[in-house]
């Protein structure tokens, strides 16, 4: 089955590991292994590097960059990417180029920047970023920013809502075309996003907080807000937002199907996507990298979901979301 993933690392591996050719690559996401699932779009996130990057790729080298030198070598290495396979893959910043892709036999990539640190409060670098292509902004990682506050354990931050810039910019995306993720963002800065967007939103890669009860994952009055919204959640992969024990470091389809069911009973089925976050992950993960994407439908239709909901989650909502927000 074809489907759109709405959140990988891989682009962070190209600059961590030098590894230049996104062919054939080290690690979970590659042009062969997407061609050879049948994938339909990836969404490559420009992940924006902290300190903690040290500390989870510990084998890694890589020069100290500014950020804006690091989105330019990322953004770069993807487009010459494209260009050295431009007959299996080509950029997409909506869903006509994507349908044109299709319609051509390609695959599409998206750029995405995960961590907004880098707008520094500037609505004219926003509008940078959209010429460039990208398609979504993941307000937050896991530090403060001119958007607002990342999901926390301190009760205090994770009340936090939008900064005065964060709600502006809402308003920029909506009408530019460009979409708003609130996975990482704090719990306040997601009822703001609530309320102030006039388009669907989605979580790129976020679960149920109700089945996994860790910070990073949505709350069920929450699913239901996106999915009346008319936005979508990407199932994550990574085990720690998978399992109830928050130092689980197994990643199971069972645990997948377990979230998706869980999404589709309180948010219905067009809110459930796929937000992997491969090459950004690691444990002991069932779903090792993207060429078993059909592990995951295989496994839902075991578990009784019928195919056309299946569907839904390979592809089908995502690209109601790309027809709806992207310009």
């Amino acid at each position: 089955m074809k489907f759109i993933d709405l959140h990988c690392d891989t682009l962070m591996n190209t600059f961590l590991y030098k590894q230049d050719d996104m062919y054939e690559m080290e690690g979970m996401v590659d042009f062969k292994r997407m061609k050879d699932a049948g994938q339909l779009a990836q969404f490559f996130a420009m992940y924006m590097l902290s300190p903690d990057v040290k500390r989870f790729e510990p084998e890694a080298e890589f020069d100290e960059v500014s950020d804006e030198d690091y989105i330019a070598r990322l953004s770069e290495t993807l487009a010459k990417n494209l260009t050295m396979y431009e007959d299996i893959i080509a950029f997409a910043r909506n869903a006509d180029e994507m349908l044109k892709n299709e319609q051509d036999g390609k695959m599409s990539a998206f750029l995405t920047i995960e961590d907004g640190r880098s707008v520094n409060g500037s609505m004219d670098n926003l509008a940078r970023y959209y010429g460039m292509g990208v398609r979504l902004i993941s307000f937050t990682w896991n530090y403060a920013n001119c958007f607002g506050w990342p999901n926390s354990d301190d009760a205090e931050i994770m009340g936090k809502g939008l900064t005065d810039f964060g709600r502006e910019a809402i308003g920029y995306m909506n009408s530019a075309g460009m979409l708003i993720d609130v996975s990482h963002l704090s719990d306040g800065g997601f009822w703001d996003v609530a309320r102030i967007s006039t388009r669907p939103f989605v979580a790129s890669h976020s679960n149920c907080r109700a089945v996994c009860p860790h910070r990073r994952n949505l709350t069920d009055d929450m699913i239901k807000v996106v999915a009346d919204k008319g936005g979508v959640i990407g199932m994550n992969f990574a085990p720690i937002f998978l399992g109830p024990d928050p130092k689980c470091q197994d990643s199971t389809v069972e645990m997948m199907s377990e979230h998706i069911r869980h999404m589709i009973k309180v948010g219905g089925t067009d809110v459930i996507a796929l937000g992997s976050d491969l090459d950004g992950i690691s444990g002991n993960l069932e779903v090792p990298d993207i060429s078993r994407m059909y592990m995951v439908f295989d496994k839902l239709a075991e578990d009784g979901v019928v195919y056309g909901t299946i569907e839904k989650l390979a592809y089908r909502n995502a690209q109601r979301v790309i027809e709806d927000c992207l310009a």
